[in-house]
């Protein structure tokens, strides 16, 4: 069995309202699941003084065809959309308030998506394992098999209440039978899963082999500019849309970590995702062209080399240069899902280009689900970067999602989705962000805990509180003022700090006796300026460089002076004590609950505190040790440092 999270019907007492009104005989699979979805969670009780009626018409606020508005008078919810869709997202978010206890007379309000396009990216492999998951094994693929049950009907329903439209079902480093996904072996069983999802209003994607044409038969090139490599992808494309033809288009990663591309070929990323986008565009399908590319094999003694530049450098130049139908997908930061970096700069270098931002919901590198760490606040940071701080604006924002968000899913096969049953405040919460990048996340928390846990009053408020704490007590003990992948390599998790040090990936620290940090300034790499002019400057100079980003750009020494006033080591020393303290104050708190939800909720989560707490003591004791050997300067507060 799993758990139905926030759709579990059952988890608070249900509304009753007299009637479910429809204006139309509308049979459509969106609509009748929009009716069905409301039968199952409210009661029909004809002494209730309540209705819920779906009006099918065009709400006059907008043009964007899934809006959707929600009005409550004279003892009546009318939700109303211009389309299935948005009486589908109506349905959901009206069964929610109504659960809740927030519709009364006199509610409305407007519900309008910030981006078209909200994805969700999977890295599902077809033998069912999943890169980088850490909740169970895949639920869409099993032995090299497609699996369909009812399993893949509740996670469309996820999907859709979230307002998710579109989804990448396997992973991007697409090797043996995956490349196969696009031909006659897995087409009838692709059909049966895309119909399940196309039915909620999510459009399904493929992630695609680029030298697929070499593996499948095909000319034994991938040049972009080869006619018969042309000719091949046109046909190929005519026989996946005769096949797929729900398919939205594909995601690719080309170039990168061992991935093919048209670098091979002395070819640049416009010219090899054009040509995917030129094949696929008689049949309305995207290409989302990944900017992860960077030199995996670079020699550590190599100071100038800088993955952060990487894709900077390989794609500004090409602003403009993308068909129509290419969508330019970039990672909130320039190296990795990092617990803390800056934003990419090719927000700022890319006006004239489609552009997708990728968060990483899976917590790769911010605890792998086992680790307590609430996301939002630190999506909602990148989504409202300063407007002020950068030369290229768009409205009061940076131009990130001119073309929509995507991440990557931290779901499974476990029991409760996500392994930790709190990180489904993530994934829950990415939907809702993905529609409004204003939603306030204290709310989405608050909305988590009373539909999955049942939690309310002190004890909500407190796991609630340990929530919005997470992230920034997850920055004190593992990545000190910008500084990451001090961890595990491969596995990364828990710490290593040298374990990156002296590798091929390019992500270092270089810590010596008298100092930490990287030169990303004019006198290093110049990384710096890859932004906004003023934006450069500040980040390129250690005096105004904001704290937590001040060793990713500067190498500076253990005594200098923070704008916090601590020295560089004592913001080490103290900021690893604390978040390993507060982390210990987590599971006291979770310990103070049981009783107050289901016991093998609190029993689960309990373990995953414990573990979260062991975690955190390495991270203290390793990183304060580390860097007291190296500099031999003592904590001024005499705490203890294992030498």
């Amino acid at each position: 069995m799993y758990s139905k999270l926030w759709l579990d019907y059952e988890r608070l007492p249900k509304a009753k309202v007299k009637s479910i009104q429809f204006d139309s005989n509308e049979e459509s699979s969106l609509i009748l699941h929009a009716k069905e979805e409301l039968r199952q969670a409210l009661d029909i009780d004809s002494e209730a003084d309540f209705s819920v009626s779906l009006t099918q018409e065009s709400n006059g606020d907008t043009d964007k065809s899934e809006a959707f508005s929600i009005e409550v008078k004279d003892h009546s919810a009318k939700i109303q959309s211009s389309s299935e869709e948005g009486l589908l997202y109506g349905a959901y978010e009206c069964i929610k308030l109504l659960r809740l206890g927030a519709l009364a007379d006199g509610f409305k309000k407007n519900y309008v998506p910030s981006t078209p396009l909200r994805m969700i990216n999977h890295w599902d492999n077809m033998d069912g394992s999943i890169e980088r998951g850490y909740s169970g094994k895949s639920f869409f693929f099993r032995d090299e098999k497609i699996i369909v049950d009812e399993r893949t009907e509740m996670y469309a329903r996820f999907l859709a209440s979230i307002r998710i439209n579109a989804l990448c079902f396997n992973n991007v480093n697409v090797v043996g039978p995956a490349t196969e996904l696009i031909s006659s072996r897995y087409y009838e069983d692709l059909n049966k899963l895309f119909e399940i999802f196309q039915s909620y209003g999510i459009k399904p994607y493929l992630s695609l082999n680029y030298a697929s044409s070499m593996e499948l038969g095909g000319p034994n090139t991938a040049d972009p500019y080869d006619p018969e490599h042309i000719s091949w992808w046109e046909e190929k494309m005519a026989e996946i849309y005769q096949n797929l033809p729900s398919l939205g288009g594909f995601v690719v990663k080309a170039d990168s970590e061992g991935r093919p591309g048209p670098f091979t070929y002395g070819r640049n990323q416009a010219d090899g995702a054009n040509m995917l986008g030129r094949a696929i565009a008689p049949f309305g399908g995207k290409i989302i062209w990944r900017a992860f590319v960077y030199n995996c094999q670079q020699d550590w003694r190599d100071h100038r080399t800088d993955r952060a530049r990487a894709a900077y450098d390989y794609f500004s130049p090409l602003d403009g240069a993308f068909e129509p139908n290419v969508y330019l997908q970039i990672k909130n930061g320039p190296i990795d899902f990092q617990v803390r970096e800056p934003i990419s700069p090719l927000f700022f270098a890319m006006a004239k280009t489609n552009l997708i931002l990728e968060c990483q919901i899976a917590q790769e590198y911010t605890g792998q689900q086992i680790d307590l760490c609430y996301l939002l606040p630190m999506w909602k940071e990148i989504l409202n970067f300063p407007a002020d701080m950068a030369s290229h604006t768009v409205g009061q924002r940076v131009a990130i999602p001119s073309a929509g968000i995507a991440a990557v899913a931290n779901t499974g096969d476990d029991w409760n989705w996500t392994g930790h049953i709190l990180a489904g405040a993530n994934f829950y919460g990415f939907g809702l962000l993905a529609w409004d990048f204003d939603v306030d996340e204290k709310q989405v928390a608050e909305e988590y805990l009373s539909l999955v846990l049942g939690l309310e009053g002190p004890a909500l408020a407190k796991v609630k509180d340990m929530m919005l704490m997470s992230w920034p007590t997850m920055e004190k003990y593992t990545a000190p003022l910008g500084v990451g992948f001090m961890v595990t390599p491969h596995y990364h998790y828990g710490p290593n700090i040298d374990g990156y040090e002296y590798d091929r990936w390019g992500t270092y620290h270089r810590a010596d006796w008298k100092g930490i940090g990287i030169d990303r300034t004019e006198t290093g790499t110049d990384y710096a300026h890859t932004y906004p002019e003023a934006l450069g400057d500040m980040y390129a100079d250690p005096e105004k460089c904001p704290d937590n980003l001040l060793l990713f750009f500067h190498h500076v020494p253990y005594t200098h002076v923070l704008q916090s006033g601590k020295t560089v080591i004592q913001h080490i020393y103290d900021s690893h004590f604390e978040g390993y303290a507060e982390v210990l104050a987590f599971l006291e708190t979770w310990n103070s609950l049981e009783g107050q939800m289901d016991d093998d909720i609190f029993l689960h989560t309990k373990e995953r505190f414990e573990r979260q707490a062991a975690n955190a003591r390495e991270w203290c004791d390793q990183i304060n040790t580390y860097f007291y050997r190296k500099c031999g300067i003592p904590d001024e507060k005499g705490r203890k440092i294992y030498t």
